[in-house]
């Protein structure tokens, strides 16, 4: 294990108990990073940049690395910045190969016998959604997918689509859960009252993505790490 990323204790059945509503991010956290699938999109988003901006492809992605900094997602950042179509951007972006990723039944399995309600709460579309939970094998398990666009278009980290998701859906933070790849979205959970658990690459490895982007994965508001979600899971059912 990496000495960068903290490792929590040894989760038990008892830390999980009275949660009713578990909260999923979707991309590297119900299917893993490890299948590379979104790749496909951060390529296509630097297509996307290089065309609309006329830009050689280096220079497209380090302003789409800036986008997303600055503003939380690449296309928020054209939003602002360009007046770009989100309908335009997000098709172009998640026209891949969904194959990619390998169907997990045991994590659908688990992820049913889960007490209470399951939710998919992403910074893409509810078309990526579905088409990567069901290549997963695990879309039927979830009560709904709230997905970008139910949030306004305005991403995770912010205070005020977590506001959002928690109104809609009527949650009891205090009895919730919520996983996430990105140490920076449990930031705002963990003060809403939820548990809270990041999802790492295999073997706890800490060289994955761009540095800032994992700034805080050893914060206080992190209450448990895994690098396998399922058996994690299962650990607590």
């Amino acid at each position: 294990m990496s000495s960068s990323i903290r490792k929590t204790e040894e989760v038990k059945p008892d830390d999980f108990a009275g949660i009713r509503d578990w909260v999923f991010d979707l991309d590297n956290t119900l299917y893993p990073r490890h299948t590379n699938l979104f790749s496909q999109i951060d390529q296509r988003m630097t297509s996307f940049v290089a065309k609309l901006l006329q830009l050689p492809s280096d220079e497209a992605r380090v302003v789409q690395k800036d986008f997303y900094r600055r503003h939380g997602t690449t296309l928020r950042g054209l939003m602002l910045e360009h007046s770009v179509d989100p309908d335009a951007f997000l098709e172009y972006v998640h026209d891949i190969d969904y194959s990619w990723i390998d169907p997990d039944p045991a994590l659908g399995d688990v992820i049913a016998a889960l007490p209470g309600r399951k939710f998919i709460f992403t910074n893409g579309d509810r078309k990526h959604a579905e088409r990567a939970a069901r290549q997963l094998g695990i879309l039927d398990h979830f009560e709904d997918i709230f997905d970008l666009v139910a949030a306004d278009l305005v991403p995770k980290p912010a205070a005020e689509t977590y506001d959002k998701f928690v109104g809609l859906h009527r949650v009891d933070t205090a009895n919730a859960a919520m996983f996430e790849d990105l140490a920076r979205n449990l930031e705002v959970p963990k003060r809403l009252g939820m548990r809270t658990v990041l999802i790492v690459p295999a073997n706890f490895e800490d060289t994955f993505g761009d540095v800032w982007e994992h700034e805080g994965h050893d914060g206080g508001h992190i209450d448990y790490v895994t690098d396998d979600l399922g058996t994690f899971l299962k650990s607590i059912s």
